[in-house]
């Protein structure tokens, strides 16, 4: 058997692999399923400003106004409509319906785009 040059894994960084769709959406689903994860502290942070009275709420409320806190509050709202949708992409697998490759590819982008229009349209609907 001649020797290759090839790589021995396909999950190498570099010249030897290009990322794909698929592979950046699981990536993407991790991510976003540790941001809400993440999130849950300030979902904490919120209910004890709730029992602690008015001026921890102010507080609370005071940075949740602030850019990083607008910043932080749609990131997790991007993160719960993206780990929703590409949830039920999962569970469509699952169910072996769109298990192609060319339906992977189509309904990954549905789950970007999806994401993107309903992130946005909440956002703006809760202002």
């Amino acid at each position: 058997m001649p020797n290759s040059n090839r790589p021995l894994s396909p999950f190498m960084i570099g010249p030897h692999y290009k990322p794909q769709l698929t592979s950046m959406l699981s990536i993407l689903h991790r991510i976003t399923g540790v941001a809400l994860a993440a999130g849950l502290v300030l979902l904490t942070w919120f209910l004890f400003a709730v029992l602690q009275g008015e001026h921890a709420f102010l507080m609370f409320r005071d940075f949740c106004d602030s850019l990083i806190g607008q910043v932080m509050l749609f990131g997790w709202l991007f993160s719960f409509v993206y780990h929703f949708f590409n949830g039920i992409r999962h569970l469509a697998w699952d169910l072996v319906i769109g298990v192609s490759l060319k339906a992977a590819y189509i309904t990954g982008y549905t789950v970007v785009v999806l994401s993107v229009i309903a992130t946005v349209a909440i956002w703006v609907g809760a202002k």
